[in-house]
């Protein structure tokens, strides 16, 4: 029933992507022209083996923030007009790399809402200027590896989370070393890697979106 919704897959880990378009925008964006994309993130209670309790914790609002930087950075925000767009993520099973999978799935419902807006006549252009993906990357046993499940995110020398665009530009960059730290080529590796597994993402997003969404489901409540 979402103007658009995506359910996204990597490995063992399942999201549930939506975006509802709503036809205002935050207060500070008034008579601005422009509008607002954001997104809210949480993990559902049977998502892992210990349930997660319902809540936004500290790390859920970091990811969101992530989620809405990334996917407001493919978006003009004045061609939108005065729109705003929540797009949510929710996981519904959590095997590593739920942010981003959340950012490559929210990517493809917020263009799915984007492109039944403009066939409703509600914005006069679609407003995406680029694709947008992400994927994790680390070094095991130090070898860097390319979108790590759990088990190995967890025992990771180095974990990073790389989003770009389709174009190649960098949104985000989060690495961190756990104990040792890494080096310059080990970081360009790394990069190099990310940038691979973002290409193929992002061919298999242009597959999905080279067909128009069908018609929303609407029902009475």
């Amino acid at each position: 029933m979402a103007d658009g919704s995506v359910l996204v897959s990597f490995g063992e880990t399942r999201v549930l992507c939506t975006a509802s378009v709503d036809q205002s925008v935050p207060r500070w964006l008034k008579d601005t022209g422009k509008g607002w994309v954001t997104a809210e993130y949480s993990m559902l209670p049977g998502s892992s083996p210990d349930r997660i309790r319902r809540r936004t914790s500290g790390r859920d609002q970091e990811i969101q923030r992530l989620i809405g930087r990334s996917l407001r950075s493919v978006v003009d925000l004045e061609t939108l007009g005065e729109i705003s767009v929540t797009v949510d993520c929710d996981v519904l099973q959590a095997d590593g790399g739920t942010r981003t999978a959340s950012i490559c799935g929210g990517y493809v419902a917020l263009h799915d809402a984007f492109t039944r807006a403009v066939a409703a006549g509600t914005i006069a252009k679609h407003p995406m200027t680029d694709s947008c993906a992400a994927i994790s990357v680390g070094i095991i046993d130090g070898e860097a590896r390319l979108d790590l499940p759990y088990i190995e995110d967890a025992n990771a020398e180095v974990d990073m989370n790389i989003v770009m665009t389709g174009s190649g530009g960098f949104v985000e960059v989060q690495g961190t070393a756990e104990g040792a730290t890494f080096g310059r080529d080990m970081l360009n590796q790394l990069l190099d890697l990310a940038a691979g597994g973002i290409e193929e993402i992002g061919k298999a997003q242009a597959e999905v979106l080279s067909t128009a969404p069908g018609p929303q489901v609407r029902t009475e409540g």
